[in-house]
């Protein structure tokens, strides 16, 4: 963590007004923060989704769909476990469907996962269930925080249990106009406490605009709470993302660096969503 430290003092350095100074040193400590909660870990299983959510629902009776995509330029040669795809060169994706309940429950489904990988073509990967829980109107508030629970159905190859749950509380504050917000999610086999995954994700984001937002990604993974994963099997990514948001449409798309061996060395996301009523 050393480097990380001195970078972010080198970056506070460099603002020579007073107001430039002291929101440079704000930015870089942050910045520090968010790089030494993830520096020791990415989720070592394929992932449909590489978001970090923000407690943002659809309106009561608006239904919305999110199109995810994530294609692995460069990435680990094998399978992450016997039978799985191998995550070099392959195409992960999954339209989401959600629905607002109400102003503080959003209804979610992603249907059908799917897969184009290098070692197995195009396959389905199975469904997932989603219930989202938040405070109400999170883009208007300071603090704002919810729960995600997410049930999975896996084919063999996606997932090595059949059956699957996510935990995900989501921890965020929106000051002026830079957005900072943790998700510390769980990833549940249903093989007992001690095998819950704690994959937590991390964002750093600067609103140029209402439209326009730029922002540092970190997805890690720290291995089962009962045995944690060693160093060297522990990996991570760091992601560059942009938003796009317009009234009709918006667009998250970032390129994601993995910083350890084990991790995925270059991955695309995009990720395209729409109101449809």
């Amino acid at each position: 963590m050393g480097r990380w430290l001195r970078l972010a003092l080198t970056i506070s350095r460099a603002a020579t007004r007073p107001l430039a100074y002291s929101a440079a040193r704000w930015l870089a400590g942050v910045v520090a923060v968010v790089l030494s909660i993830a520096w020791p870990a990415l989720a070592r299983a394929q992932t449909d989704e590489i978001q970090v959510y923000d407690a943002e629902i659809a309106k009561p009776g608006v239904l919305n769909l999110e199109v995810h995509n994530n294609y692995t330029f460069s990435g680990l040669k094998t399978p992450r476990f016997p039978g799985g795809l191998v995550p070099d060169h392959t195409l992960n994706g999954v339209p989401e469907w959600a629905y607002g309940v109400t102003d503080w429950f959003e209804q979610g489904l992603y249907l059908p996962l799917y897969s184009a990988a290098s070692n197995s073509g195009a396959v389905l990967d199975g469904f997932k269930l989603r219930e989202l829980f938040v405070v109400p109107h999170a883009a208007d508030r300071t603090f704002f925080y919810g729960i995600n629970f997410e049930f999975s159905d896996n084919a063999r190859h996606w997932d090595p249990s059949r059956y699957t749950s996510e935990i995900r509380p989501i921890i965020g504050w929106h000051l002026g106009k830079l957005d900072f917000i943790i998700n510390p999610i769980f990833d549940n086999p249903f093989k007992g406490f001690n095998n819950l995954e704690f994959a937590p994700a991390v964002r750093l984001a600067y609103n140029f605009s209402e439209t326009w937002a730029f922002a540092i990604e970190h997805y890690a993974d720290y291995g089962p709470i009962g045995h944690l994963l060693s160093a060297p099997e522990q990996s991570h990514q760091l992601f560059l993302v942009a938003d796009y948001r317009t009234e009709p449409i918006n667009i998250e798309a970032g390129l994601g660096f993995g910083l350890t061996p084990a991790s995925d060395h270059l991955v695309a996301k995009l990720m395209v969503s729409r109101d449809l009523n």
